[in-house]
This record gives structure tokens, C-alpha cells and sequence, in this order.
């Protein structure tokens, strides 16, 4: 039988909403949109150099691989799964492309990444940064500051960590909450429109990487069908499988999920925004409405929950996801590329 709150708890519970509201309110007053003179790749002086110089990036080299394919439908899955298009006809046709040089972030974007963006230029910070109490990371010296109780309601109400604070002094709740902060920290960021994360790759002196680089990077030269070979094997990658708390994994905790140059979650944990509009490939006969200037594309699947989202369709290197620029979703981020100097 469910058990009625006392007037008493009732009124105690609507006082540490409030004070959390405030001071999540407080905290997320400090960041707004992005000033676009501050994104942008001149003066120099704004690029985050630390950011492009210490960040751990993958090298591949110059030279052909295969892109796209030539695969074919045979079945009428996509149907059934409720599909928006055929698969695979977006791949078509398979191309044996060149580029040169290039790097690309050995890892996914993440959340402790992208809050020294959103500090640094003013930017607005994901929307479950407030869900999950991330937000308070932004203004460190508030929460060093605050009273001990308030911390305590920080750790059980908004972090809801399970944990008895009633007898934890500052310096250990103060711990647990830096804690929390650096296992969300090491989340790979979501919730970000394609501008978003233009902005952070500019703001590093990098940019989005194109379709071309990415795939290269996810299938090797050879043009594997998964990071890890041709064939398709069961929780290679974050799909869904593994009940990880937040959904996502930290990045690279799949060593299985790592591409021949060794780029790592790239069939798995979230799907990655590139630099490209969605549009057919140059020799496709295949039509479609929504190519053109209005969706760009998303590479890699996400981890998804469960269901169609774990099929192997969507951890193919190959495969292409038309997506809003202007909706976040959470299991899209992203990755930098970088062409190497001079």
C-alpha cells in the first residue's frame, strides 16, 4: 500500500526542489550561446592550442581505400524494422578513393572535453548536463563554497548517488561529487546539435571529419565491414547490450571496437556527426528526397537501448544516418579531424 507523505515532508521536499532548482539555475546562468567570434578559426589566439596539441589523435596515412558499397537488400528487413529508406542503396556505388594525411581523434568527444569549450567561449552546455548535475561543474567555485548542506542535497538529490551523507563533512562529500563529475567527465558528449560540435572542432583549430575520413579511419584501407574485420560479432561494441549506467560507456572501454589504425568506438557507443551533407555518392542512380542541403550525416552506431539498434546493419563502417542538424539526440556526438600542418 503506498504510504502518504506528511504535510510536514511534503513541504520539506518542496524546499530542496527549490534550493536545487536555484543553484542548478545558478550554475547554468553562466553559460549562453556561443560568441562566434570566439569559435572561429582567426584571430589564432582564441583556438584552444592546448587542446590541439595535448588531445590524443590517430594518424592515417595518405593513400586509396574502398568506400561505400555495392551490397543489396534482399529480404525487406529495412521494412520490417520500420525503416526510412532501403539499405544500403546510399552506400552505392562502392568507390576506391585517395586522400592524404590526416588525424583524427583517437576517441570520441567527451563530456570533460567539451565543458572546457562551453566555459571558454560562453557556450551553451548539453541539456542532461542538468538532468545529471553536470552543469555544477561549470561553476566550481559555487559548490566549493556552498554549506555543507547543500552539498548534501547536491550528492543525494541531484548526482543521486546512494550514499548516507548525514555524518560526511565538506571534504568528503566534495569528493564524492568530483568523482561523479570525472566519471561523467569521461562520457563521450551528446546532446549536441552538428553546429555544436562544428564550433568545438573549430575552437580546438580542427574541424568535423569528412565521410571519406571517417570511414577510412573506421574500415582501414581494405574497406572491412566492421573496425574489427568482415565478420559480425555479438558485444564487440556498445550497442546496447551491456547495461552501462549512463547508456553510454567511457570512451575506449571496448578494445574489441577498435579500427585497423586504431581508432577506437566507431561501431559503437555513440553515433558521430561529419562534416557532410547528405547527398548521393557521384555515380549513384539511387533517388532520394531528402538528399541536399537539409540533413548531414551521422556515422557509427549508437548505443541505442535495444532492439533494432543493436543490428549489425548499423555497425558497419559503411553505413549513413540522415540526420536534423538543428535536433540533438542522445546518442550522437562526435570526433575532430585534423590535416597535419604546413
Amino acid at each position: 500500500m503506498k504510504r502518504l507523505l506528511r504535510k510536514e515532508e511534503v513541504k520539506q521536499d518542496a524546499r530542496c526542489c527549490k534550493a536545487m532548482a536555484v543553484l542548478l539555475a545558478f550554475a547554468y546562468a553562466s553559460a549562453g550561446q556561443a560568441d562566434p567570434e570566439k569559435v572561429s578559426a582567426t584571430p589564432a589566439s582564441v583556438i584552444n592550442t592546448q587542446a590541439v596539441t595535448t588531445s590524443k589523435m590517430t594518424f592515417v596515412p595518405a593513400g586509396e581505400f574502398v568506400m561505400g558499397s555495392d551490397k543489396e537488400e534482399k529480404s525487406n528487413k529495412s521494412g520490417e524494422f520500420g525503416n526510412t529508406k532501403p539499405w544500403y542503396l546510399d552506400e552505392h556505388p562502392e568507390q576506391h578513393l585517395q586522400l592524404p594525411d590526416y588525424y583524427i581523434d583517437t576517441y570520441e568527444v567527451t563530456n570533460g572535453q567539451y565543458r572546457g569549450f562551453v566555459m571558454a567561449v560562453n557556450a551553451a552546455p548539453p541539456e542532461h548536463w542538468v538532468e545529471s548535475g553536470f552543469v555544477l561543474s561549470l561553476r566550481p567555485e559555487r559548490l566549493s563554497g556552498a554549506p555543507v548542506d547543500t552539498l548534501r542535497k547536491v550528492v543525494t538529490k541531484v548526482l543521486q548517488l546512494d550514499v548516507d551523507t548525514r555524518m560526511l563533512g565538506k571534504d568528503e562529500l566534495m569528493a564524492l561529487i568530483d568523482e561523479r563529475f570525472a566519471a561523467f567527465g569521461a562520457l563521450p558528449v551528446t546532446f549536441v546539435k552538428w553546429s555544436d560540435a562544428n564550433a568545438y572542432c573549430a575552437w580546438t583549430g580542427k574541424q568535423l571529419p569528412s565521410e571519406a575520413q571517417w570511414e577510412k579511419a573506421a574500415r582501414g584501407s581494405s574497406g572491412a565491414e566492421f573496425p574489427w574485420g568482415n565478420d559480425w560479432k555479438k558485444a564487440m561494441s556498445n550497442t546496447g547490450g551491456e547495461a552501462w549506467d549512463d547508456g553510454v560507456a567511457p570512451v575506449g572501454s571496448y578494445d574489441t571496437d577498435k579500427s585497423p589504425f586504431g581508432v577506437y568506438d566507431m561501431a559503437g557507443n555513440v553515433s558521430e556527426w561529419v562534416a557532410n551533407w547528405y547527398e548521393a555518392y557521384p555515380g549513384s542512380t539511387y533517388k532520394n528526397k531528402t538528399f541536399g542541403e537539409t540533413f548531414r550525416v551521422a556515422r557509427g552506431a549508437g548505443w541505442g537501448g535495444s532492439g533494432h539498434y543493436a543490428l549489425q546493419l548499423f555497425q558497419r563502417g559503411a553505413y549513413r544516418m540522415n540526420l536534423d542538424p538543428d535536433m540533438t539526440y542522445n546518442d550522437v556526438g562526435f570526433r575532430c579531424a585534423k590535416e597535419p600542418a604546413g
